[in-house]
């Protein structure tokens, strides 16, 4: 029997039950979801699933990662809302790729874990897969395990196995419909050009479960636990002097009044130099380069091949003496004596990550 797989929270008890009610069968796993998006949270999935099946003892395979032809599918249904047309054009999508995979294997049987999503309409999954039954004479494997007590077991499976509990179903319609009713930034779509992996971000989440692996590998004993925090991401930013734009390094954790100010430098200090507004400090490169003991030729540079977050954290920390401080510090090439134009986007918002104990 072919399975198709959406993700580990969902696939893992199913597979658990498709087990239990099918000893003889043959399960192979198969992960085709081409609407997972950013890619980097494809990945992260598939890694979390490819951990699941390991511990099932289920052989997996992955599919192609069409995003182009999946978009240009449900073009025209952007902002429908979930379970209505465009999830139904997904399905369709999945389960016909996932029946044509069962026919290359040889398998009589397929079903899909989609069925045990709170998010996804069982109704329309069994349609879609006995009308593909019909059609290529590979059986349709209903079952609802979700009902009665399944999603509390679905759960405790889960919390028990340290699967990736992802906050949105996979595709970017959902996620933006979702995070614009939270009144929430949808940070899963910011990557900073350094490529510095942010707090919260798919980036470290991938990091974090790559550990787990680890560990898991490892025999050694740890725990997933949440932390609230401060997160931070800076969504534009820009310094102007003699009307032209100059090269410069936004610390983390910048923020200016009203998303910019204006002003020239009032004093200097152990390589510090303060502005007469806005709580702004400014140092030079080569000032960054002593303190971090690094060597970057230009602040360009930088800007490209920044730091770790973790790194600039305690930088920060150490150059302004105060962990809580909002102020915006910022990197230049040189100082001159001008009047400085400063803009900086950013949010600061209360977020919750996990963190491995």
């Amino acid at each position: 029997m072919l399975v198709h797989i959406c993700c580990a929270v969902d696939s893992h008890y199913f597979l658990e039950k498709i087990q239990e009610e099918y000893p003889e069968e043959k399960l192979v796993g198969y992960f085709y979801d081409p609407n997972i998006h950013p890619y980097s949270e494809y990945r992260l999935r598939y890694l979390d699933v490819e951990y699941s099946c390991k511990k099932l003892g289920i052989p997996l395979l992955e599919g192609p990662y069409n995003l182009e032809e999946w978009l240009k599918k449900v073009k025209g249904m952007e902002h429908l809302p979930e379970k209505g047309d465009r999830c139904t054009v997904c399905y369709d999508d999945r389960l016909d790729n996932s029946v044509q995979k069962a026919l290359e294997l040889g398998h009589d049987k397929f079903t899909t874990t989609l069925l045990i999503s709170p998010k996804k309409s069982q109704e329309k999954l069994e349609i879609i897969g006995n009308n593909l039954f019909k059609k290529t004479g590979v059986e349709f494997i209903f079952r609802d395990y979700r009902s009665g007590n399944g999603a509390e077991i679905q759960g405790l499976r889960v919390k028990e196995n340290s699967l990736y509990r992802q906050n949105y179903c996979g595709c970017l319609f959902g996620l933006s419909a979702q995070r614009e009713h939270q009144k929430k930034i949808m940070d899963e779509m910011f990557n900073p050009i350094s490529n510095q992996i942010m707090p919260e971000s798919i980036e470290q989440r991938l990091e974090l479960y790559k550990k787990r692996n680890t560990l898991e590998d490892e025999n050694k004993e740890y725990k997933l636990i949440k932390q609230r925090f401060l997160n931070y991401r800076l969504l534009s930013g820009k310094v102007v002097v003699n009307k032209e734009v100059i090269p410069s390094y936004i610390f983390v954790y910048s923020t200016v009044n009203r998303n910019q100010t204006s002003s020239k430098i009032e004093y200097q200090k152990d390589g510090i130099n303060y502005l007469a507004k806005d709580e702004v400090k400014i140092i030079t490169l080569e000032t960054f380069n002593k303190l971090a003991k690094t060597n970057y030729a230009s602040t360009k540079e930088l800007i490209f091949k920044s730091m770790s977050f973790e790194e600039e954290i305690k930088l920060r920390a150490d150059i302004l003496k105060n962990p809580f401080d909002l102020s915006a510090l910022i990197v230049l090439d040189e100082v001159m004596d001008a009047k400085y134009e400063i803009f900086i986007n950013a949010v600061t918002y209360e977020d919750i990550k996990e963190e491995i104990v």
